[in-house]
Formats: C-alpha cells, structure tokens, sequence
C-alpha cells in the first residue's frame, strides 16, 4: 500500500496552518496560499525548495532523522505529530532505524491481562486493540458503555458506536471532542500500519457512512490516547465525569489497557458505586436464568 497521499496530505494541512508572522518570517503584498509557500517551509527546514517539494508529494522515503527533526520544527509540530511523521517515513520504505514491526492481525487478550480488568471490579475498565475495538471488558466497563454494547450491529467498536450510534451524541457530553481524539487515533495507527486491512476496511466504512467522520477524517489530525477527563450522560445514573488513563501493553500486540475512575467524594463516585450495584444485580439475575433454563445439549 502506497502511503504518499497520506503524506503529502498531512504535510500540506500542517503547512496551511502556520501564518508567515507565527514562523517569524515577513510578509509581502496580498498571500494566495492560507499558510506558509513551499519555499518558506524549505527555508525553515535548511533544505531546497526541489527537495521540500519532493516530500510534499509524499516521497519520504530514506529521509534522514536529521532532515524530519529540520522539517518537524519548520512545520512546528507536537510530539504527537512528530511521532506520525516518523511512522509515515518508516512505512514509506527504508529509513533512519529499523522498520516498524508487523503486529499480528487478530492480537488476543492474554489470561494474565483479562485478570487484571476482572480483578479492578470498582472501576470500569477494557481492553482495546489499535482499531478501537473493545476486546474484553470487567462487568462494570461494559455497564458503563452498556449502550455500545447493547447494539450488536457495530460490535464493541467505539468509533462505530461514536459515528453509528445516535445514542452516543448523549452519551458523550462533549461528543465532538471525543469522536476528533477517535479520529485522531486511527489517524495514527493508519500511519503505523498501512498494511493493516481490518483497519483499512474500518476506516473505508467510516468515511462511506458518516459525512462527520469524513470531515474530521480529511483535517488530518493526530492524536494518542493517554489521559483525559470524559464527560459522560449515562441512561442509567445520569452525569459522570471521570478520568481516564490508556495503558499500553509492553509488547507488540497494539493492546491497551483502559481504566476510568472517580475521584473520591465527588457525585461521579457515587454514580460509578449505583452502576457497579445495578451491574451485579443484572448479572445475576442473568446467570439465575441461564441456570433455570439451560442451553440443549448438543448431539
């Protein structure tokens, strides 16, 4: 898979939105071009005008550290979209360092990890691949995202359930903010991965279904899950607002741990308590019934 429209797309939106008076450069007459010219940037970065020119047509390959440090500072880049910058070059070919590893398509849930979610009933958590799906979950993550979970049409799939899912635009007070760091993550995990066709194919039906996804999709921003504040309007407990920490799994399988949590004494604490109540009385009265009417065996 040819990577160049990523790459010549991505360096032309972080030219467009630097001013010449941002870049300390001055300015001349009537501008037709909304950002920095090409020749700026070059001048920026220390390389030519032909050279410049020829990775903004998305030609990255073998480009030297040296020359992506020059042209992250000239297009003032955060570590974020540095980072992308890299990955960009790493896919396009031969390039500074080793190129990126191949994760295994269906990366699985190790039992140790599955324990550990399991093991944190008071607080919800999942863990989720690079495609934002949600591979397993402790029975208070999947009350908090019971609305996801409850439409088995898109699968546990948070971006399906941002963009698909009419529920969702309540269920996240600030929808727009989350559906852009949704976008934002598959923006970089495309450039990590462009062999990746489960992603591919996801990103494909995102953009074919969802005009938002599209748009926010076509501004070519990136963004890493870490840590952040979410806002959320469950149906059952109404307003939580709780903090959310991403964990990375130090292998190569692309999996994250995610864990929301309450500070203490606040109403979002006893509102995760009132969920964690409702989703052990629900459990079990699941589990009475599978018991009192049990499955056919089969032949």
């Amino acid at each position: 898979m040819d990577n160049r429209d990523a790459v010549s797309a991505f360096l032309r939106s972080r030219r467009d939105k630097i001013t010449p008076e941002q870049a300390g450069l001055p300015t001349y007459g009537q501008r037709r071009v909304p950002g920095l010219r090409r020749g700026e940037v070059a001048t920026l970065a220390g390389v030519s005008v032909e050279y410049y020119t020829r990775l903004e047509r998305g030609n990255l390959q073998g480009v030297s550290d040296s020359v992506l440090d020059a042209l992250a500072h000239a297009l003032r880049l955060d570590d974020t979209e540095r980072m992308y910058l890299y990955d960009l070059a790493r896919a396009a070919g031969p390039a500074p360092g080793a190129r990126a590893p191949r994760r295994e398509s269906r990366p699985t849930v190790r039992p140790s990890v599955a324990r550990i979610v399991d093991g944190m009933p008071e607080l919800p958590a999942y863990v989720m691949n690079n495609r934002l799906d949600a591979l397993a979950a402790n029975p208070l993550g999947r009350a908090l995202y019971s609305e996801m979970y409850a439409d088995p049409t898109w699968g546990a799939n948070v971006a399906r359930f941002a963009f698909f899912n009419s529920a969702a635009r309540r269920f996240y007070t600030d929808w727009e903010r989350m559906a852009r760091f949704a976008v934002g993550a598959l923006r970089i995990e495309a450039g990590k991965n462009p062999y990746d066709r489960e992603l591919s194919n996801l990103i494909g039906e995102l953009s074919t279904r969802s005009d938002a996804f599209r748009v926010m999709w076509g501004s070519h921003d990136v963004h890493v899950f870490r840590e952040s504040t979410k806002r959320l309007n469950h149906p059952l407990v109404g307003e939580l607002e709780l903090d959310q920490e991403t964990m990375s799994l130090p292998d190569e399988s692309g999996l994250s741990v995610v864990v929301y949590s309450a500070p203490p004494k606040t109403a979002a604490e006893d509102g995760l308590k009132l969920l964690a109540s409702w989703s052990a009385t629900t459990g079990q009265e699941q589990d009475t019934q599978s018991t009192s009417n049990p499955p056919p065996l089969q032949a």
